[in-house]
């Protein structure tokens, strides 16, 4: 310990260096439940590249694990500390190099947060569409080593689409370049693809190149009531088999919308079992609603209300994204899963969910980025009571299960992490994890970057 913290002085100045147990200790793990984290040895916090480089080399010569962090809001155990290791938190490096609207890029550092990027290319009049719910307070760097989603990836697509190029720190501490600039470019394999989605696991990203788009027109709001969650997902169907391309389609069971109302007062229906929103960006949003509404219509719904103005439309997207956070509120703990299947399979993962729901007698309430068939079933319960806490972690379990069962994945944006270590196995089979486990090797032959997340 002394030997780390003497080696690491010799380059970093005293306020990048956090040894206090008590504040170390508060970075010792994301938000998920159930996951284990150890006590690290120091937190760094770094401003520059050359310092992460010179944790590396220091990690490197001393063999010390090394765990990146963002701003710890992911949901599967992935940024959580090991024994002994270095805490690296880029959270300081959160500066906006450059935004061109002529190449239509911005290039940032890892700790900028989504939503302060979002507002600076807006004055721009430019987009950068990946949106997570946790937006405010989440930062670039933690949105690309989880592969982040949000709620326009229906139309828009997730992190990994606007991740054009990558300065990544590698474990020895060399600087690796990857991607482009450019509107295309196929040089080599896809490095920067590799690194998105990969947790801290095979480098540490000190920048990144994202695309941007134009700033679309605001969008427009359709609330629809269903008195089935079968009857909102046959509208989903409807929707997506019509051609339409909505900038949002998000659903909230009966359980999520009273959870809302209970937190916020948002005046949602409660007698509603299933609330579908629905939205559009287009030059005429008020006649796509129309069509869509017709549709959800003649789906079985039983209302349907389309916003008159963007501030209207403002209120139902908070709405949504209040979500997760009232369904914290129901019980002491939550855990929330993060499966996704084909849209065609939606009903049925919702049906099943609440049959698990059910089985287990627990409280489970489910809010989805239905559009791209990705669930957010949430799982409610007393931390305090063992067996409630066993049932809470089997249902989670049940859940992934019914997810692979009907051709889905484990997780649409959420990672893996600790969290869902065992599943990633089950999901890609035993030639698929040796593959992935020979990529590790290759960039980290010491097994330094993030230990134990992922296989």
């Amino acid at each position: 310990m002394s030997d780390l913290l003497e080696r690491l002085r010799t380059e970093l100045p005293a306020e990048a260096l956090i040894t206090d147990p008590d504040v170390t200790a508060s970075y010792a793990h994301d938000m998920a439940s159930f996951c284990e984290a150890g006590t690290p040895a120091v937190v760094v916090l770094p401003r520059t590249v050359e310092q992460v480089q010179h944790v590396m080399r220091t990690a490197t010569a001393l063999r010390v694990p090394v765990v990146p962090q963002g701003a710890r809001t992911g949901l599967s155990g992935a940024a959580n500390a090991s024994d002994g290791c270095i805490v690296l938190s880029l959270v300081k490096m959160d500066r906006i190099l450059e935004i061109s609207p002529v190449d239509r890029i911005a290039v940032v550092e890892p700790g900028v947060i989504n939503a302060v990027l979002s507002r600076a290319v807006n004055e721009h009049g430019l987009y950068y569409p990946p949106d997570p719910s946790s937006w405010e307070t989440c930062t670039i760097g933690g949105n690309i080593g989880t592969a982040s989603g949000g709620l326009c990836c229906v139309k828009y697509g997730v992190t990994a689409e606007y991740v054009l190029g990558l300065d990544v720190v590698l474990a020895d501490g060399r600087l690796l370049t990857t991607g482009r600039r450019t509107a295309k470019g196929v040089a080599g394999y896809d490095l920067t693809r590799l690194f998105v989605g990969s947790e801290g696991s095979l480098g540490i990203v000190v920048k990144a190149v994202l695309a941007l788009k134009p700033q679309p027109p605001q969008q427009l709001v359709l609330a629809a009531e269903f008195p089935s969650a079968a009857a909102a997902c046959d509208a989903v169907c409807r929707i997506m088999e019509r051609g339409h391309t909505p900038s949002l389609l998000e659903l909230m069971d009966r359980t999520t919308v009273r959870a809302v109302n209970e937190l916020a007062s948002m005046g949602l229906p409660e007698t509603t079992e299933a609330l579908l929103l629905c939205a559009f960006d287009t030059p005429d949003p008020a006649a796509d609603l129309a069509a869509v509404g017709a549709l959800c219509t003649a789906a079985g719904a039983t209302e349907v209300v389309p916003a008159d103005n963007p501030a209207e439309s403002e209120l139902l997207l908070q709405a949504r994204r209040m979500s997760l956070t009232a369904l914290e509120t129901v019980k002491s703990a939550t855990m929330i899963d993060d499966v996704c299947v084909p849209r065609s399979r939606l009903g049925a993962m919702l049906e099943g969910t609440a049959a698990i729901a059910e089985e287990y007698d627990l409280t489970i309430g489910v809010c989805s980025h239905a559009g791209d068939g990705n669930t957010h079933p949430v799982v409610c319960f007393d931390h305090t009571d063992p067996d409630e806490s066993r049932r809470a972690r089997e249902s989670f379990d049940a859940i992934m299960a019914l997810g692979l069962e009907l051709g889905g994945t484990i997780t649409g944006e959420h990672g893996v992490g600790v969290l869902k270590k065992e599943w990633l196995a089950r999901e890609l089979g035993e030639t698929g994890i040796e593959l992935q486990r020979g990529i590790k090797a290759a960039f980290d032959p010491l097994g330094l970057l993030n230990p134990g997340k992922l296989f």
